[in-house]
């Protein structure tokens, strides 16, 4: 056996030795993250922090669904936006941009003005539930970013949509 070979099977005896203490590293200064709840139960900016964004997206919902060629607010659409309502007056260090979104239907104007149309109803009724309205902003992307790609309705449904963006920090 060569010197070379010797050293490999020398170093590889010493790597698998140092792996046989799983506990090696463990001082007693162990934090349960999970607080022994399922993960990131309880962390800020998890889902589980009713004050965070994560909490806004996924609990409360951040967007909501229009019907082909409307800005009319649906019961469905009117209750996730008394959600948000109520979640921008608790959390008041948050503003926000109403993204307004169309299908792919229809030509580029119509849809930015349609987009437009969208993200001016969802202010307006956050708005009429007691957001300060120099907290929210509005912008219209039309069918320029769709989340979903493809020509047909289960499509155009998840893209007629106007989604609200939180932006922390900038509320007054």
């Amino acid at each position: 056996m060569t010197y070379l070979s010797k050293t490999l099977i020398f170093c590889a005896g010493l790597a698998l030795a140092a792996c046989t203490n799983p506990d090696r590293f463990d001082n007693g200064n162990s934090v349960d993250l999970n607080n022994g709840v399922g993960a990131g139960a309880g962390l800020a900016g998890s889902a589980q922090d009713p004050t965070s964004a994560a909490y806004f997206q996924q609990v409360v919902g951040d967007r909501v669904l229009f019907e082909v060629d409307q800005s009319t607010l649906n019961a469905t659409a009117q209750s996730t936006l008394a959600g948000q309502a109520n979640w921008l007056m608790t959390n008041r260090d948050f503003t926000a941009v109403i993204e307004g979104h169309a299908d792919e239907q229809g030509t580029r104007e119509y849809n930015l003005a349609l987009g437009a149309r969208r993200a001016n109803a969802v202010q307006e009724y956050l708005i009429s539930q007691g957001v300060a309205s120099n907290r929210l902003r509005v912008v219209s992307f039309g069918k320029e970013r769709p989340i979903e790609i493809c020509s047909n309705e289960a499509c155009y449904t998840k893209n007629r949509r106007a989604v609200t963006v939180l932006a922390a920090g900038l509320g007054s």
